[in-house]
């Protein structure tokens, strides 16, 4: 059974009966306005309804609890992620798949520093229901199986080694480009590494981990 009936795919659609467009955006922008003013652990349907300008009881039309609000909120990260992984597709060499693994991490690092509420909601399995959302788990099945895929290509074409496991080398990717945002929406980058804007910094160490897995 589903907590949110939220979905991506409806964004946009307007509802005659409320003046500010679709009801579920509304009520995933204020939740994301009150997280961030007050902490995710403060965060109400209540205050949600109230900042959204609607009744009470409205948000129970979308969202049954303050866990399926946030797996609302996940759901938009979830497709902002992608979005941004799509960009920096679009814009890489379609003949290195292993650029192209390259443009997946650097799409994840500008969306999670773009967005870091989104980032500390969808991060968190303890705040949503993941397993309820089928576009959360659809979307996040294609980016990892799209991974594999390319690690597959870049083996073929001897642009990595064919001992590498990719199963293993994702699971290296994600913990990396995964601690690196951590480290900069936390403010740890002054610390460990204050020569450098910390975008820039986390930039360049997504570059040399797939460097150091390039075949020379």
């Amino acid at each position: 059974m589903k907590t949110a009936t939220h979905t991506p795919s409806a964004a946009g659609r307007k509802r005659r009966s409320y003046h500010h467009g679709n009801l579920a955006e509304a009520l995933i922008e204020a939740s994301i306005t009150l997280i961030e003013q007050d902490g995710v652990e403060n965060l109400s349907l209540r205050q949600a309804a109230k900042l959204a300008g609607v009744s009470p009881g409205a948000p129970f039309r979308h969202f049954s609890t303050k866990t399926a609000l946030l797996t609302g909120v996940a759901e938009q990260a979830m497709q902002r992620l992608s979005s941004a992984i799509a960009t920096e597709l679009a814009n890489t060499d379609t003949e290195s798949p292993l650029n192209q693994f390259h443009a997946i991490g650097l799409g994840y690092l500008n969306w999670a520093l773009a967005h870091p509420t989104h980032f500390q909601i969808v991060s968190s399995r303890t705040l949503i229901d993941f397993e309820a959302s089928d576009y959360l788990v659809k979307e996040n099945n294609a980016i990892r199986e799209r991974m594999v895929v390319l690690l597959r290509q870049a083996q073929e074409r001897k642009e990595i080694s064919a001992a590498v496991q990719p199963d293993h080398l994702i699971l290296s990717a994600r913990a990396l480009v995964y601690g690196l945002a951590r480290m900069a929406i936390d403010g740890h980058m002054p610390e460990w590494h204050p020569q450098e804007p910390a975008a820039l910094a986390i930039e360049r160490a997504l570059d040399q981990f797939v460097e150091s897995i390039r075949r020379k």
